[in-house]
């Protein structure tokens, strides 16, 4: 869990306790009191739901970045990797060409 979600959750949590401790010495009567704690109650479902979509969200577009940064890396990896055996086998090529250059010596 990151620095700020943990942030989000303790003021979450702070403000969820502070109302429910400031309804329940208010000097309303119980339904009155139960009511406004439901509402509480459900503004902090809500609050916590649509923190968690945003988080889902974050998290979501931050693995979209990180693939398509890492298939830009593969793709010039790749490239590198073609650029430096084309130039092996030409080198090979070239020893090649030089080995048979001193065998056909050795033949006469």
């Amino acid at each position: 869990m990151g620095k700020d979600s943990r942030t989000i959750l303790g003021l979450l949590a702070g403000t969820a306790i502070g109302t429910v401790i400031g309804i329940l010495f208010a000097p309303d009567k119980g339904t009155v009191t139960r009511k406004k704690i439901a509402d509480e109650a459900q503004n902090l479902k809500d609050s916590v739901s649509d923190n968690i979509e945003h988080t889902g969200e974050n998290i979501s577009n931050a693995v979209k970045q990180k693939r398509a940064s890492l298939e830009e890396e593969l793709e010039h990896l790749m490239s590198n990797t073609s650029y430096k055996a084309e130039d092996v086998i030409t080198s090979l090529e070239k020893k090649l060409a030089d080995l048979k250059a001193k065998n056909k010596k050795y033949q006469k």
